[in-house]
């Protein structure tokens, strides 16, 4: 495994690149942190891109048959990969939550 940090002038490519060659994979959306517990946002859904609008800088993570998840402010951007592909991203909003989309 390898963990990669984006840096937040990266994201829009990182992003939108991502979302031209990901194939079609279901995922899980959890979202983290102290105040909010562990909660699973979405499970089992497919995948239908990833962007980054840098205007109101927010990471939209659209889901099919479900509504678009939104990371406002994301401070902090990580993707896990090896050589099978990418395993996950783990977005840390504003708020200090970690948003962790799982590829299955």
């Amino acid at each position: 495994m390898s963990l990669e940090k984006i840096a937040k002038q990266d994201l829009k490519h990182f992003f939108d690149n991502l979302s031209r060659v990901l194939p079609a994979e279901t995922v899980e959306v959890e979202v983290v942190g102290l105040d909010i517990g562990d909660q699973v946002a979405a499970d089992g859904v497919f995948l239908e891109g990833i962007s980054y609008d840098d205007a109101n800088d927010e990471v939209v993570v659209d889901l099919s048959n479900v509504a678009e998840h939104s990371i406002a402010g994301p401070q902090e951007v990580w993707a896990d990969q090896d050589d099978d592909g990418l395993k996950s991203i783990e977005i840390t909003c504003k708020e200090g939550h970690r948003h962790i989309i799982k590829f299955k």
